[in-house]
């Protein structure tokens, strides 16, 4: 499955036509995420765009058109990774008026965020906006059955093994960062987190067996 960001950012310059007619790839964007009644593409497209990115990913989705409606999925979060969804108010934080984006850093004196997304300028970009717009962080957890190795993972191991690992642990609930291979300390703490829900487990940070058999279990079950 690919990568969230290279998907979006493999969108950049799409942009809407202005006038009368719409661009023929933002309309399927909408077709391949079914908002059928998406016809034009005056009408707002970031969520439309996040959603059709995550769907692209294998990630989960709100499947509204709505931006506000992505602080109802996800894992919250305090310190965002470049990835993460980034929730903001638009003209009022009490109206239902928002934007959505993909988290892709902070300014240099943490002032601005930038993120990448769609219709930001009438087209997918990266800008930076306000701090003070920010309504909150998500990390996407992946949809579907999840696939696991029956090699034991610790810290320091690297490769599709750790994906998949650190993608479970995300469609469970415990936050182990981006998904990026790299069986780090985040990855330790967030699996010996879950290994602590079973007292038969040893809660060692290792994917052993047991712990294996149990995540497995644990998943079928959702």
């Amino acid at each position: 499955m690919k990568n969230l960001l290279n998907i979006a950012t493999a969108e950049i310059g799409v942009k809407e036509i202005p006038g009368k007619k719409s661009n023929p790839k933002i309309l399927q964007y909408a077709k391949d995420c079914g908002f059928t009644n998406y016809t034009n593409d005056d009408s707002a497209w970031c969520s439309l765009f996040m959603n059709w990115v995550a769907h692209k990913a294998g990630l989960e989705r709100t499947n509204k058109l709505s931006a506000r409606s992505w602080l109802n999925v996800g894992i919250p979060l305090e310190n965002p990774e470049p990835g993460d969804v980034v929730i903001f108010w638009r003209e009022s934080r009490e109206s239902w008026k928002g934007h959505v984006g993909i988290f892709t850093g902070f300014s240099p004196n943490s002032s601005r965020i930038y993120c990448l997304g769609g219709n930001q300028g009438n087209q997918v970009s990266v800008t930076a906006k306000s701090m003070d717009r920010i309504l909150g962080y998500r990390r996407l957890r992946p949809v579907g059955r999840l696939n696991f190795t029956n090699k034991i993972l610790k810290k320091g191991d690297t490769g599709i093994d750790v994906v998949q690992l650190q993608d479970a642990l995300k469609q469970l609930g415990f936050n182990c960062g981006t998904s990026d291979g790299v069986f780090g300390p985040k990855t330790e703490e967030a699996l010996k987190d879950f290994q602590a829900t079973d007292r038969s487990l040893t809660i060692s940070g290792v994917l052993d067996k047991p712990t294996r058999e149990f995540m497995v279990e644990t998943l079928k079950s959702k």
